[in-house]
């Protein structure tokens, strides 16, 4: 018996950024290559790490009602307003700033997300269950070839994660028990989240997501119910 099958788990959703696509990586290349193409000399890691740094702090302006509903899309811009100023940025035309912008539509998928989401996919309802916007995670879907069957965004239910609403959303708009959907998530915090309303969940480590200084995350901070050392050992491990 497969630990799918045992656990009883019809759909697994994914936190996206981090777990499935090598979001720093992909933005430092992108705009790099872009950057150098047009003239724009701006130290690239630097902004995403001081972009990156926003993202918590303006989805609480939301999730505590400061703000009214905001997708991500329309967070990010208005945060890469305020980093560009950081940066002292040369002056960008509109079109260059929402190039910018939209490098989160362009991210690509860490070597084993493909091979191992699309294993997946032949025995449960795959999707993302992430922070960002409809448009941002079908655009990245058909730039990347990730095989999602539905786009669980957070932008569905008015709400980001980790409130309850996102997790249990998926569970209502599926017509699945808790119990029978597995949240997939290289952050212990979103999987605590998931595991306190019910849902089933699985650790995959990204050591390198915010780098390679990075401290979080390293290992699983639970006895999740799947631990896996990358995306294809997890689809060996939940039997596909």
């Amino acid at each position: 018996m497969t630990a799918g099958t045992a656990l009883g788990v019809k759909a697994i959703v994914f936190d996206t950024f981090g777990t499935v696509v090598d979001w720093r990586g992909s933005v430092i290349s992108d705009l790099g290559i872009w950057g150098a193409a047009h003239d724009i000399n701006l130290d690239w890691a630097r902004l995403i790490d001081l972009w990156r740094d926003r993202y918590n702090p303006q989805k609480a302006r939301v999730r505590s009602g400061e703000l009214p509903w905001t997708n991500l899309d329309e967070l990010h811009h208005e945060a890469l307003l305020a980093v560009l100023q950081d940066l002292n940025a040369p002056d960008l035309t509109e079109a260059q700033v929402m190039h910018i912008n939209r490098v989160w539509h362009r991210l690509r998928p860490w070597p084993d997300s493909v091979e191992g989401l699309t294993r997946l996919k032949r025995n449960f309802v795959i999707g993302p269950l992430s922070n960002a916007n409809v448009a941002l995670l079908v655009n990245m879907a058909k730039a990347s070839g990730l095989p999602w069957d539905h786009a669980f965004s957070c932008e569905l239910f008015q709400h980001y994660k980790p409130d309850p609403e996102t997790y249990l959303g998926v569970c209502r708009m599926m017509y699945l028990e808790p119990s029978q959907v597995m949240m997939c998530a290289a952050h212990n915090y979103d999987l605590a989240a998931a595991r306190r309303f019910g849902l089933r969940t699985a650790f995959i480590p990204r050591p390198t997501e915010y780098g390679p200084s990075q401290t979080t995350d390293l290992v699983p901070e639970q006895n999740w119910d799947i631990i896996a050392t990358d995306m294809i050992d997890f689809a060996a491990r939940m039997g596909a």
